[in-house]
This record gives C-alpha cells, sequence and structure tokens, in this order.
C-alpha cells in the first residue's frame, strides 16, 4: 500500500492541461449554458443517457465533458440514471431494433417539456451503420429530436454547445 501512495506522489499529476483556444471556448459556452440553466430551469439541469447501440465514441466524448478538465458540473449539467427525474433525453448512436421499444418507454417516462438530443452522425441519420436488419437509423425516426450534435464523434465543446441550443429550443416549443 504504502509502495502505491509512493508511485502517486512521485507521478503527481498527468491530467493534461486544455489549449488556451479550446479552453476559452469551453469556458465561453460553459458559462452560457450556465446562465440558460438557470433563467430557464432555476436549478442544474438533469440529463438522462441512452445508447441506442452505438461504437462507444460518443460515450467517450460524453465521459470527457464530465471529466476534471472540462467538468460540466460547474455549468450546471446532471446525469441522472433515471428518466423521471430527467429534463433532457441524450441519445448517440443508431436506434438498434433491441433498443427500440427501451428507448421509447425511456422518452414517456420523462415529464414534459420532453428535450431530446441526438449525438453524434449515427444518431442523425444511422451513419455508417445506415438503415439494415439490425438498425432503424437515426433517432428522429422513432422519438421527436429537438437538437442534433454532429460529429463522429463530437468534441466536448460541441457537446456542449448542443445542450445549450436544446435548452434554447424551451421557449420555441412552448
Amino acid at each position: 500500500m504504502l509502495r502505491i501512495l509512493h508511485q502517486i506522489f512521485r507521478t503527481g499529476i498527468v491530467t493534461e492541461k486544455l489549449p488556451p483556444a479550446e479552453e476559452a471556448k469551453v469556458t465561453l459556452k460553459g458559462a452560457a449554458l450556465e446562465e440558460e440553466v438557470m433563467r430557464r430551469f432555476r436549478r442544474s439541469i438533469t440529463i438522462r443517457f441512452v445508447d441506442a447501440g452505438s461504437c462507444n465514441a460518443c460515450e467517450l466524448e460524453l465521459q470527457a465533458v464530465t471529466n476534471p478538465v472540462y467538468d460540466c458540473e460547474r455549468f450546471g449539467m446532471h446525469f441522472t440514471a433515471s428518466p423521471r427525474f430527467a429534463d433532457m433525453l441524450l441519445v448517440t448512436g443508431p436506434v438498434s431494433r433491441n433498443m427500440e421499444i427501451a428507448l421509447k418507454r425511456t422518452h414517456n417516462a420523462m415529464p414534459t417539456p420532453k428535450l431530446v438530443v441526438a449525438m453524434g452522425d449515427c444518431a442523425h441519420d444511422g451513419g455508417m451503420f445506415g438503415r439494415s436488419y439490425a438498425s432503424l437509423g437515426g433517432v428522429g425516426n422513432i422519438i421527436p429530436v429537438d437538437a442534433y450534435i454532429h460529429g463522429c464523434p463530437p468534441t466536448p465543446s460541441d457537446i456542449i454547445n448542443g445542450i445549450l441550443m436544446a435548452i434554447g429550443r424551451i421557449e420555441v416549443k412552448k
């Protein structure tokens, strides 16, 4: 145990800082996101994430959004395991036939107003998987989508910007 602790202290912090241009971009978009969340929700926004059959590249970038470098918690974004407490549904990947019913049930369990964000090119139109015997294509074929985050995979700053776009559409839907 002491040997492991000694190694940790010897190694130090190995997380790299963001480049200044990316840090400024994230901070600017994050401040706008925090302002919109406080204005529209009066608290933090709670997101339910569903992987509808992706290759997991988008999930890795979503994990980067929650790590200490980008730290989405400082902007008022929180993730939940229950759709009943969620303000937003974030879906990645093309919808596989096995996930169709689960995605519909998750969407139906959410309280109104329901915000749905499709993240990645696969969630937009099926991407490289397209429509096939196993894939139903994009998320918009199954449930209504409010915003799309394009990219394969999208960058963490694009994810923050896409969530900001979706929040901005609440008044349009009302």
